[in-house]
């Protein structure tokens, strides 16, 4: 597989629409609640360039009354499955998912009409990569009159709507000003659900959907696909119009609040939705992960009490070591050769920020960044704050600092992480130089990080100041006082 350097996909070189033979299964999965525009979206998919045996189409009938039923013009293979599991956008796109049969699965809703090279432009991108997610184009209309037959019989979005009059997204000129994202911090933040295609392995990897997330389910979706070490590719050929305002247009105030709770517990990115003190988030922004095998519990507690202890607060301890083979039964309590592991044990068991496992995971994921280092080495108050910042001026995959007794720790990004396991060759190999390519690794010494202690101010002890004539007068009187008749 080709490696691509943080977003810039350039390196990699769709075939020409029209003009390449496909073979990959597309399962375009549609979620539909009543479904008013569901006959044009159907009517759009019928005419699509995409070979047609190639092609399924998934409506997803979220608990509509009366049920949903296909109309006559529509894709050859398209077939309605009904959630049975919980109900809203993420139960209904899992349910869909589930029932795909499509090596790429091209979400799309049921108010879009796409154009008829909407599905060729989006799946293009995987048969030349196993690791992008596509993403297609979208304005937004009122509807006009229009029935089916005039949607599939169009060549052109241009000759069923006023394309001049269409609201264009917001992601859109996010689209354009970072070189279509080739030059974006975060592309996942214009991965959203109208319109975005991926490989199924890749939806299955990382969860699918989270039912849980009401609003701004899309957006919690391509972060983990992010935290995945996915590429994000907009292809401006895959046009499609919204029918309808969207609802940050229709209540912009209500459609902000209701999102923010869920993208804050969820995305540690989004620093500006985590500014309340003292919180804890259900996802957090750095994991540290210290391996206590063969340490003093007194070690280790100084270790934790640094990492909870500094600038950066908004962190989860990960403690390694062999717990799963601290047995309860009958034993010498003093004289038990897990005697540290287990005082350690019942000192953290119950304390949430603080995780006993026996092995590090691959990744931290969703947690964007992980710490490793000695646990003899506490870390200064300013040592992640410091080492974040560092990582996040160029997005280097890796921060290596080189302790003076020649050790190392390490600051390392999920998405790196995540980039470099899907791009190893089979057998492992050493994802440093994988990430070295991909994001790139910085080396520096630990002054920064670990800073010496700033020496004490001199104190000065002015000298007493001369008595006043009125001040010898009263010394006088008092001493002549206390002293003995």
């Amino acid at each position: 597989m080709t490696a691509i350097r943080q977003n810039d996909y350039s390196a990699l070189t769709p075939p020409p629409l029209g003009e390449w033979s496909p073979s990959l299964s597309v399962s375009v999965v549609v979620p539909a609640h009543g479904g008013p525009h569901l006959d044009l979206t159907l009517a759009a998919l019928a005419c699509q360039t995409y070979p047609e045996q190639l092609m399924e189409v998934v409506v997803v009938d979220d608990g509509s009354e009366p049920p949903i039923t296909l109309p006559e013009t529509r894709p050859v293979n398209t077939r309605i499955v009904r959630v049975t599991d919980g109900w809203g956008i993420s139960a209904a796109v899992n349910t869909g998912v589930k029932a795909a049969d499509g090596e790429i699965i091209q979400r799309l809703d049921s108010d879009m009409v796409a154009c008829r090279e909407h599905i060729e432009a989006m799946a293009r991108w995987h048969h030349v990569s196993d690791y992008v997610v596509s993403i297609g184009m979208k304005k937004f209309v009122d509807k006009p009159p229009l029935t089916p037959k005039q949607v599939y019989r169009a060549t052109d979005l241009g000759e069923l709507f006023d394309l001049s009059a269409a609201i264009p997204s917001s992601t859109e000129a996010t689209i354009e000003k970072t070189d279509g994202l080739r030059k974006s911090r975060n592309p996942y933040h214009v991965c959203t659900g109208p319109t975005f295609a991926l490989p199924r392995e890749v939806f299955h990897a990382v969860g699918g959907l989270d039912p849980h997330v009401l609003r701004g389910e899309d957006t919690e979706f391509a972060y983990r696909l992010a935290m995945h070490g996915v590429v994000f590719v907009p292809d401006e050929r895959a046009q499609a119009v919204h029918l309808g305002l969207p609802a940050q247009h229709r209540d912009r105030e209500r459609a902000v609040r209701v999102v923010e709770p869920f993208l804050a517990h969820r995305i540690p990115l989004r620093r500006d939705l985590r500014k309340d003190k003292g919180r804890r988030w259900l996802v957090p922004y750095v994991e540290i992960v210290l391996d206590v095998t063969d340490t003093s519990e007194a070690t280790v507690r100084q270790a934790v009490a640094a990492a909870l202890d500094g600038k950066l607060q908004d962190v989860v301890v990960t403690l390694v070591g062999p717990w799963s083979r601290l047995g309860d039964g009958r034993r010498s309590v003093l004289g038990d050769p897990c005697f540290e592991l287990r005082v350690m044990r019942e000192l953290y068991a119950h304390d949430d920020r603080v995780r006993l496992i026996d092995e590090a995971a691959p990744t931290p994921s969703p947690t964007p960044f992980r710490y490793v280092g000695p646990v003899d080495v506490p870390l200064h108050r300013a040592t992640l704050e410091r080492m974040v910042e560092s990582v996040q001026k160029d997005l280097a995959g890796v921060l290596v600092v080189e302790l003076p007794d020649g050790r190392e720790a390490r600051l390392e990004r999920t998405s790196a992480l995540a980039r470099a396991r899907l791009l190893a060759p089979e057998g492992g190999g050493d994802p440093d130089e994988i990430i070295e390519v991909t994001h790139g690794i910085r080396r520096e010494g630990p002054d920064r990080y670990w800073p010496a202690p700033a020496a004490p101010k001199p104190v000065s002890i002015p000298a007493p100041a001369p008595a006043v004539p009125e001040e010898r007068t009263l010394l006088r009187r008092l001493k002549s006082a206390l002293r003995p008749n």
